[in-house]
């Protein structure tokens, strides 16, 4: 009797995985394929190009800064304390480059989540609701899970998702 229980204990976790209804689906082609990801992308681009203007402006400033030091430095007659300051005011600028970059880029990641986050939101309702359709007990997405080997038994969602998704 113990030995049919502990079999039994040890079959039950197997049978319930045959039992199993499994999805697979693929959230990254999906979100590829949305209308608003152009959106998202052109006002993204647009951001990151201000950026971007920004810092050539203030690399330019610095880059002509840089030029004046040299012009002190080489030149004997300028007092140390002048060419110190130079030194302090060429630190200065580069860190205030690179507090910008960081700036910027926590900027545009922000943005980026801001606008994906709908778009990633919607794609997951949809997801969510072909799997309830389809009464399945599991949906994998092999965009973030990759998945070695898919049996007969498993339902692809991706076009009933599209279907949802009107794409």
């Amino acid at each position: 009797m113990k030995r049919f229980l502990l079999i039994a204990t040890a079959l039950l976790p197997l049978m319930l995985m045959a039992q199993a209804r499994i999805g697979i689906v693929n959230s990254q082609q999906l979100f590829d394929l949305m209308p608003e990801k152009a959106a998202a992308e052109a006002q993204l681009k647009a951001l990151s190009d201000k950026y971007h203007a920004e810092y050539q402006l203030l690399q330019a400033e610095f880059d002509k800064k840089y030029a004046d030091y040299q012009t002190v430095a080489a030149d004997a007659s300028y007092p140390e304390t002048i060419k110190e300051r130079r030194v302090h005011e060429l630190q200065d600028n580069d860190r205030k480059i690179r507090d910008f970059q960081h700036r910027a880029a926590d900027d545009i990641a922000a943005r980026r989540e801001a606008l994906t986050r709908p778009i990633t939101d919607k794609i997951q309702a949809a997801i969510r609701t072909a799997g309830e359709q389809q009464a399945l007990d599991v949906v994998f997405d092999t965009a973030v899970t990759p998945v070695a080997y898919t049996g007969p038994n498993t339902i692809d969602l991706e076009p009933m998702v599209k279907a949802l998704l009107g794409l």
